[in-house]
């Protein structure tokens, strides 16, 4: 895929220009807002109604924070994130490309599968592996040789579809205002603490958040100069996050509450698209897969646009070929190549034999450490004299890194626990 890096000479100053700028923030929620979120979301709703609005809003805010740091750490100093978890130490830069290995192999199965099944319930014409095939190479071919451009105006696209029928099927059960409002007030009910955790720490949250200064890099954000344009882009996209994740609030609480019927996984969110095409006759059923397909494939698109450049990035660092900043990446780089490759074709086996165990185990371990891992690197590099004075971290930004690190520690340690204990 070739780079289309443009230097834009300056930022937009109307409001219209810097709207119609917006893209990157978008990728990369659009990105980690997937069918997990939906089904947390869901499930949180129909056990406990609209009692968690707020636990999405603060969601949403503590992962605009993240966002806004790598997106900062890269327009504030040049450097790409991989060149900051290098500078905190090399087991840092050593745990990425282990995790990533990892990681990809595993998460390549399973966002083709999701894909797949979403499809496969639209249209069940073939098996559901072949549909996760299908996927799989579909992404592999978009991002092989497209341009980013492209790759924004699809997943652009695909967002506009995820968004209006997720909040079209919301908008039948509106809640009252009561209700509604009611759920601004922080309560924690009996029973509800890990699930309002894993709300919270789940709103739109993957690794693909790392990803966010190469995006930058690709729309021509260079300099300092574009940080009050990125922090506007990273809150349009999470506040269409938290609208996004309300909406399946709603549906659970207005819906499912009642019902006896449990949404506990992807297979779960066909159940509920069956159950609104009996309510509501077929075009709804239609309507709610069109969102889940939607929401999987946005996943799966970001992840193999974006982890390439992480993986290529990482290449680079360990070989000591690291150039001045992100411009030396290239997404006709052999390691990035490699890496959507890999994400692409060797999960394909586990599509065929299913997931080995220690490998779940691994996987599992890995992902929980990686949120207190980049909630940790935000803080030590935000803080470096590596940005200068007026980009650092103020006391607002430290406060709400460091609840972030708290938050993920602990979701982390329970991860873990459980992994470990089954």
């Amino acid at each position: 895929m070739e780079i289309e890096t443009i230097k834009q000479s300056a930022p937009p100053s109307t409001w219209k220009e810097k709207l119609k700028n917006m893209g990157p923030g978008l990728v990369v929620a659009a990105t980690g807002v997937g069918t997990a979120d939906l089904v947390t979301s869901l499930v949180i709703g129909t056990q406990f109604g609209m009692t968690f609005v707020w636990a999405i809003v603060v969601g949403g805010i503590l992962k605009y924070f993240l966002n806004e740091g790598v997106g900062r750490w890269y327009l504030a100093t040049g450097h790409t994130i991989l060149d900051g978890w290098h500078k905190v130490g090399k087991w840092a830069t050593g745990y990425f490309g282990v995790y990533s290995i990892i990681w990809g192999f595993v998460y390549g199965a399973a966002a083709a599968s999701t894909s797949g099944m979403a499809m496969h319930a639209l249209f069940p014409i073939m098996p559901l592996w072949a549909w996760a095939i299908i996927h799989a190479i579909g992404g592999f071919l978009l991002v092989w040789s497209g341009r980013y451009l492209l790759f924004e105006r699809v997943m652009a696209a695909l967002i506009g579809v995820m968004f209006l029928t997720i909040i079209g099927t919301a908008i039948l059960f509106i809640p009252n205002f009561t209700e509604f409002a009611g759920g601004f007030v922080p309560r924690v009910p009996e029973g509800s603490f890990m699930l309002m955790l894993g709300l919270i720490g789940g709103v739109g949250g993957t690794i693909t958040m790392s990803s966010y200064g190469y995006w930058l890099n690709e729309k021509g954000w260079v300099g300092s100069k574009w940080i009050s344009i990125m922090r506007l882009d990273s809150k349009v996209a999470y506040t269409l996050t938290a609208i996004f994740t309300m909406a399946g609030l709603i549906i659970g609480a207005q819906f499912l509450a009642g019902s006896g019927v449990s949404i506990r996984d992807d297979q779960g969110l066909v159940t509920l698209a069956n159950m609104l095409g009996d309510e509501f006759g077929t075009p709804m059923r239609w309507m709610f897969l069109v969102a889940f397909w939607s929401a999987a494939y946005t996943s799966l698109l970001g992840v193999w646009n974006g982890v390439p450049y992480l993986f290529a990035d990482f290449i680079k660092t360990i070989r000591n070929q690291k150039g001045e900043g992100v411009q030396q990446i290239s997404g006709k780089d052999p390691a990035y190549r490699f890496y959507l490759a890999w994400l692409t074709f060797p999960p394909m086996v586990l599509m065929f034999f299913g997931k080995p165990v220690e490998l779940i185990i691994l996987y599992g371990a890995l992902g929980a450490l990686f949120m207190p891992f980049l909630a940790t690197s935000l803080l030590i590099l935000l803080n470096s004299k590596t940005v200068v004075q007026e980009y650092r971290n103020k006391l607002i930004p430290n406060f709400v890194l460091v609840g972030c690190l708290v938050l993920f520690v602990f979701l982390c340690i329970n991860e873990l626990i459980g992994i470990f204990s089954n």
